[in-house]
């Protein structure tokens, strides 16, 4: 059956071929079929141009205060490292580390003092002149160590360590008056007086000595774990300041780009200087940690470590000094003595040898050195194998280093040429030649404290830099977030008052 074709009414053209009618006047909108509804992450996004541009600036603000919290934090843990590595227990644990070397100078005087006997001249006052003065200074350090003491068992060290000491002077005080009352003017004192020394001797270095040094490693290891701790919390929190910062830019680079495609517009000036600020903060704030971090470093490798080790260094050669004293004291341990005086030296300055002659021999032949390619070992070697960042401190070092090296080489060859006399049966030539011997100690002794005042200069300029570094960030971060947020926000503010209604 053929389909009927009407006509179009009269005065209205017929529509082209292929075309559909036009829509009359009036008629109703064809059905258009919707959009479906978002699913997923798309349904959490904003539909509208005001939603995104808020929520741009909701994501802007949350990393601005991640950013500032974060750079909040880090600098909160660098000044507190600052603070116990170079004000408070850093220098308490090196006041310690002092205690070690005053009570082997304790039992050194008092050696010495029984050793010169009622000889002639002022040798014996002079002796318990420092042995008095030395015992006065281990008394302050000993409150210094209580008060620093953070656990039961540091004071009770502490405690012990005071206990020892002064049944340590009890012992010294009747040698001494036993002595006094004999009046030996050569040789030997009596067996009483040694008896009595050998049990104040042995107290100091069997219980005394290492109660002492367990103080002082307890201490430090409070500034070992507060370097550890918040040298790593400075690293992680410049990590994370660049983490947080890179994506504040990003978000705000991208607001620029999204807010000139929309409302093309060529520049959004206040969130450009908004940009330019979170740039600046995270250059400055990353710059500054790093920096903080290289001063705690510093403050305690080159500073804190060198000086104690040297304080270390001071306190074992004066034992070992102490045990030629004691090697002419009592002739019945003269074997003992001799052997931990080769250990206490290769301590101090370790080359291979298997008895004092071949040492010495290996001392005087063998201690020229680069930094930093030293071949002998021990707290010496560690010390001119120790890096060192500036040029000129380098130079300090290996001269103040050189010197000492020359005067140990000194106190060897006096060792050596007295237990020459003392095997050669001229006993009284090697006890009086301890006079000569001693003031070359005393300046190799001397050697080692410029040593350590080159790194103590080095560890008080870490801790002013340390200090100066982070002087007003604390009032630099707030101001520079308030105008951050606050350029982010007129910038935005403008732009939705423009805006009435998009999809």
């Amino acid at each position: 059956m053929t389909a009927v074709q009407h006509a179009p009414p009269a005065g209205r053209p017929a529509p082209a071929p292929g075309r559909p009618p036009a829509r009359r006047r009036g008629a109703a909108r064809p059905w258009r079929t919707p959009e479906p509804p978002p699913t997923g992450v798309a349904r959490l996004l904003p539909h509208t141009v005001a939603g995104r541009v808020r929520a741009l600036t909701a994501l802007a603000a949350v990393l601005l205060v991640a950013m500032l919290a974060v750079s909040w934090w880090a600098i909160a843990n660098a000044r507190e490292g600052v603070r116990v590595i170079g004000q408070d227990a850093g220098p308490q644990v090196v006041a310690t580390g002092d205690l070690y070397f005053q009570l082997t100078d304790m039992d050194a005087q008092l050696a010495n003092a029984l050793l010169i006997g009622g000889a002639a001249g002022d040798g014996r006052t002079q002796a318990l002149a420092r042995y008095d003065e030395n015992r006065q200074k281990a008394g302050t350090a000993l409150l210094k160590a209580a008060k620093l003491a953070d656990e039961t068992t540091e004071d009770n060290t502490a405690r012990d360590v005071l206990d020892a000491l002064g049944r340590y002077e009890y012992l010294a005080g009747r040698a001494l008056l036993l002595d006094e009352q004999s009046q030996h003017a050569s040789g030997p004192p009596s067996d009483k007086v040694i008896d009595l020394y050998r049990q104040a001797t042995d107290l100091m270095k069997l219980d005394v000595l290492p109660k002492a040094y367990n103080l002082t490693l307890d201490n430090g290891t409070l500034v070992r774990h507060t370097y550890e701790d918040k040298r790593s919390a400075v690293l992680a929190g410049r990590t994370w300041i660049m983490v947080t910062g890179v994506a504040l830019l990003a978000v705000l680079l991208g607001f620029q780009l999204y807010l000139a495609r929309r409302f093309r517009r060529l520049l959004n000036v206040p969130l450009a200087l908004a940009t330019l600020g979170t740039l600046a903060l995270l250059l400055a704030g990353a710059t500054m940690l790093s920096g903080q971090a290289g001063h705690l470093r510093k403050a305690k490798e080159e500073g804190f470590d060198s000086i104690l080790a040297l304080s270390r260094t001071r306190a074992i050669s004066n034992s070992a000094a102490a045990d030629e004293t004691r090697f002419l004291l009592d002739p019945g341990r003269a074997d003992a003595y001799e052997q931990v005086y080769l250990s206490k030296s290769q301590t101090v300055l370790y080359l291979k040898a298997g008895n004092l002659t071949e040492y010495n021999q290996a001392v005087q032949s063998n201690l020229a050195f680069e930094p930093g390619r030293a071949k002998f070992l021990g707290f010496l070697g560690t010390e001119a194998n120790r890096p060192t960042e500036s040029d000129k401190r380098r130079a300090q070092l290996a001269d103040a280093l050189g010197k000492a090296l020359k005067d140990y080489q000194k106190v060897q060859a006096n060792d050596s040429q007295m237990r020459v006399l003392v095997h050669g049966g001229q006993r009284e030539q090697a006890v009086a030649g301890r006079s000569a011997s001693a003031a070359d100690f005393t300046e190799y002794d001397r050697s080692l404290q410029a040593l350590a005042r080159v790194h103590q200069t080095a560890f008080d300029e870490a801790v002013k830099d340390g200090d100066d570094g982070t002087s007003g960030w604390y009032a630099v971060l707030p101001i520079a977030g308030v105008v951050i947020a606050a350029l982010v926000f007129v910038g935005v503010r403008p732009r939705l008052a423009e805006y009435r209604w998009s999809k």
